[in-house]
């Protein structure tokens, strides 16, 4: 899940991408409404935590922007106005969600879970393969009946996988995705988290799911 956080504030934009970093989401910044804009024209992402008083472009507009060409993420408005007719204009701009500052970051995260939750299929956020069942948003993996637990980290590869199902993935396109770096020669971090991976979801099971494409990179096999 990619989000952009927007804020002019340092300390709480700071604090807003560690927090969401921390929850497993991957998180890009903009100070402004113009950087903001153009980061949602060249990136997909999945949902954009709006500051309203934001300098060159305020919230309400960049919304409005958004809205009208037709960027499909979805947007929480986040404003010291607590005014019912605030709210209403908020909404009105295309938000999905208005949360007003000061607020709990706890509530911020449960606001995400149910904006996504009340916009999205049941059919989008779970995906199956060989009796793997992979929940996108609680993040809840299971197969034959069984708990799978995996760290972050493991279930943001197992993601890009089961996303992917059936391409061969580089290593190069695994780092680039699930770290977010440039792959280096000398790191072997992506076969140490696919191993860590096949010993949950394959050592117990015959089917296998993760395969090695010699001298290219791996494939999840559905």
């Amino acid at each position: 899940m990619k989000i952009l956080v927007v804020e002019d504030e340092q300390n709480i934009m700071t604090y807003l991408k560690k927090g969401l970093t921390e929850a497993g989401y991957k998180v890009d910044v903009a100070g402004n409404g113009e950087d903001a804009i153009y980061l949602a024209s060249i990136n997909n992402y999945d949902l954009v935590i709006l500051d309203v008083m934001i300098p060159k472009i305020n919230g309400l507009e960049v919304c409005r922007i958004l809205r009208r060409e037709k960027n499909p993420a979805y947007i929480i408005l986040l404003s010291a106005k607590d005014q019912v007719q605030d709210k209403v204009e908020g909404l009105d701009a295309g938000a999905d969600d208005y949360l007003t500052k000061p607020f709990v970051f706890a509530e911020l995260l449960a606001r995400i879970r149910a904006v996504l939750r009340r916009n999205s299929e049941d059919k989008e956020n779970i995906i199956e393969a060989k009796g793997l069942t992979v929940n996108l948003l609680n993040r809840e993996v299971k197969r034959g009946g069984k708990d799978i637990e995996l760290t972050l980290k493991e279930f943001s590869l197992l993601e890009y996988f089961i996303r992917n199902k059936n391409l061969v993935l580089t290593r190069t396109m695994i780092a680039e995705k699930v770290w977010n770096i440039d792959f280096l020669t000398d790191t072997n971090v992506v076969d140490v988290y696919i191993n860590h991976l096949r010993k949950k979801i394959d050592r117990d099971f015959d089917d296998k799911l993760i395969y090695t494409v010699r001298g290219v990179g791996y494939i999840l096999k559905a």
